[in-house]
């Protein structure tokens, strides 16, 4: 397998497992409510599997973007806009947190992700802040 000559292949020392947060993209619209609803029960069944496998943490599909907030602050002040940030072709429908050795690990789980069959899987590495709750050592 590999990768971009600008990516970096991220490891956490030997046998040690890294977090990363698998952002599952796509056309909101591009899923019959049937497709869909398939979806839920193949990704349910994934968790499952991720989870015996010790490498499931999270995982969660999101409301359309149609119940997007999006909230900005420039120089104090707050603003509260309806709907998503970006206007994109392909949207946020969901994500996975999971443990892997390393990022060919995580390919290998993305790829598996039954939304990545109709979008995209972006891989992103979770930075660990110590002094944020729950990421002590």
């Amino acid at each position: 397998m590999s990768i971009g000559p600008l990516a970096v292949r991220f490891t956490h020392g030997v046998n040690a497992e890294m977090r990363y947060m698998l952002l599952i993209y796509g056309d909101e619209k591009s899923w019959t409510e049937a497709e869909r609803q398939s979806c839920y029960i193949e990704s349910t069944q994934y968790g499952d599997q991720l989870k015996a496998n010790g490498q499931f943490l999270a995982s969660a599909p999101l409301l359309p973007v149609a119940a997007a907030t999006s909230v900005q602050v420039r120089d104090g002040k707050r603003l509260v806009t309806d709907g998503p940030f970006a206007e994109t072709r392909e949207q946020l429908g969901g994500y996975y947190l999971i443990d892997a050795r390393d990022l060919d690990e995580a390919i290998a789980i993305a790829a598996g992700i039954p939304g990545a069959r109709k979008g995209t899987v972006e891989i992103r590495p979770v930075l660990e802040l110590p002094e944020l709750p729950g990421n002590a050592t």
